[in-house]
C-alpha cells in the first residue's frame, strides 16, 4: 500500500515540477535541498493547521473551561493530517528514498526504539551514536 501511495505522490509532485524519479537516477543535494525546504515549510503550516483543530490556546474559553487540546474539528484534523503525509512522502522522495526504503529504515528505528524503551531512554544521556545503525544496506 505504501508503494501505491509512493507513485501517486510522484505523479502529483511531477505535475508540480519535483520529479523525483530523475532526483533518485541523478542525485543533485541543491535541487533535493530546495525541494525539501519548500515540503519542509508546506508541513509545517499543516501542523498548524492540525493545531488550529484543538483548543490549544491557554487563554481561550474553552481552554479556562477545562477543555484545552479538545479536538473541536475532527473531520479538519483528519484532512490535516492527510496533507502532512503527502508532504511527508514527498520529503522522503527528496532525499531519495522510496516505500521499500521507507520500510527498512522505518524497523530498524523500531529497534532502537524499544531498545531506548528497555534501557530507560534519558535525554540527558542522549548522544545519537545508537541510530548509526539506522542506515539502507
Amino acid at each position: 500500500m505504501l508503494q501505491e501511495l509512493f507513485e501517486a505522490q510522484a505523479e502529483l509532485n511531477k505535475r508540480i515540477g519535483f520529479d523525483c524519479a530523475a532526483l533518485r537516477e541523478s542525485f543533485d543535494p541543491k535541487l533535493a535541498g530546495e525541494w525539501l525546504n519548500d515540503y519542509i515549510a508546506a508541513a509545517s503550516n499543516e501542523l498548524e493547521e492540525l493545531r488550529d483543530s484543538t483548543y490549544w490556546k491557554h487563554w481561550c474559553k474553552e481552554a479556562k473551561e477545562g477543555r484545552r487540546y479538545e479536538i473541536h474539528d475532527l473531520q479538519n484534523a483528519r484532512v490535516e493530517v492527510i496533507d502532512l503525509l503527502f508532504f511527508w512522502i514527498s520529503m522522503a522522495q527528496c532525499v531519495g528514498l522510496n516505500a521499500d526504503d521507507i520500510k527498512e529504515l522505518y524497523m530498524k528505528k523500531l529497534g532502537v526504539n524499544h531498545k531506548r524503551q528497555d534501557t530507560n531512554y534519558s535525554m540527558a544521556d542522549k548522544d545519537e551514536s545508537d541510530n548509526k545503525g539506522v542506515d539502507l544496506d
